[in-house]
């Protein structure tokens, strides 16, 4: 006996009990924000090929979906919208009656206690699919793939602060800018105060990647770019440090949250900045983690809850405050079985 340890860690391992006795970090539903993708139309609830589960809905299907949500506990949406048109300014994405406006104010209207984001971006409005205005390329730009093109930064700003307002109006509780522009956090900002929306939040988008896990996604929200690719502006795989940085800068110009996207190839970057800075962190386990996840279920390679649940664990272990993540409705009844 004399060659054992004092200490035997297994001693805390020995029961389900005495485990969740000594967790270091626990799920919660209340951690747990549901992305919703809102389509024009009656009666439609169209499943989305490349996120099985997942589903486009129109504003009638809202009602329904809020009841399922309420009972299973869930806090709050994040709302992405398909315009029924797309122009060269994503006209509809301030339209008062823009497809999102619409459905903040039927979720409000059935189910005023949901805390609603906004999405705001240009992606999903616009016919070449980028995040912000193009413009004709100055000497000085070199906007990879967009041939004589260029992301006109500053007069990006502008829309995006007449999205944000027209978000406000219709009642939602947060915008969460997703452009990556430099100083839309400060533009949106501004622009709500003045019209009088100061206590509506911003959760920015403040550390996304240009990562390879957003395919699913551009096919659920008919976002994917018609030239080039978003490189430009959204930050190197590579980068830590910058990823510190560009938080940093949200945070002075106003940001009340930040978001990491995506999260489980990023969990160091989580790590840090829930070492670094004093706001609720979001993470946000975009559609590719879903899709890969599902799909090796579906071929009986992996089992889905189980590896689901350890990823958002891991994510919550890393740091976030709250997980914007498509298992948000399995994972509640999973840990309730638990």
């Amino acid at each position: 006996m004399s060659s054992f340890p004092a200490y035997r860690p297994r001693r805390l391992r020995c029961g389900p009990g005495l485990r969740r006795l000594v967790r270091e970090a626990a799920l919660s539903r209340d951690d747990l924000i549901y992305p919703l993708f809102l389509v024009h139309g009656q009666g439609v609830r169209r499943e989305i090929l490349a996120m099985p589960g997942q589903y486009q809905l129109s504003i009638d299907q809202l009602p329904g979906e809020m009841a399922e949500l309420a009972a299973l506990g869930i806090p709050a949406v994040l709302l992405f919208g398909l315009p029924a048109s797309k122009d060269a300014v994503g006209s509809e994405n301030y339209d008062p009656e823009g497809i999102v406006q619409q459905g903040v104010r039927a979720i409000k209207a059935c189910a005023p206690e949901m805390v609603v984001i906004t999405d705001v971006c240009m992606c999903e409005y616009t016919d070449h699919g980028h995040c912000g205005i193009l413009c004709e390329k100055p000497a000085h730009c070199r906007g990879k793939g967009l041939g004589n093109l260029c992301l006109d930064n500053d007069a990006t700003l502008e829309y995006l602060t007449r999205v944000a307002v027209s978000h406000a109006e219709a009642g939602v509780d947060i915008v969460a800018p997703s452009d990556m522009m430099d100083g839309r956090v400060g533009a949106i900002r501004r622009a709500l105060d003045a019209q009088g929306y100061d206590c509506v939040a911003i959760l920015s988008y403040a550390s996304k990647y240009a990562s390879g896990f957003y395919g699913p996604f551009r096919e659920a929200a008919d976002s994917a770019p018609q030239l080039g690719d978003r490189s430009g502006y959204q930050m190197d795989i590579h980068n830590a440090r910058e990823a510190l940085r560009e938080i940093e800068l949200d945070i002075q110009e106003g940001a009340d949250m930040i978001m990491v996207k995506p999260a489980f190839s990023y969990l160091d970057i989580i790590h840090r900045a829930r070492q670094q800075f004093n706001r609720p962190l979001v993470a946000y386990s975009v559609s590719g983690e879903y899709s890969m996840i599902k799909a090796a279920a579906e071929k009986g390679w992996l089992d889905e809850r189980r590896c689901a649940l350890e990823l958002l664990t891991a994510i919550k272990r890393a740091g976030a405050d709250a997980i914007i993540t498509y298992w948000a409705k399995d994972a509640v009844r999973w840990l309730e079985e638990a």
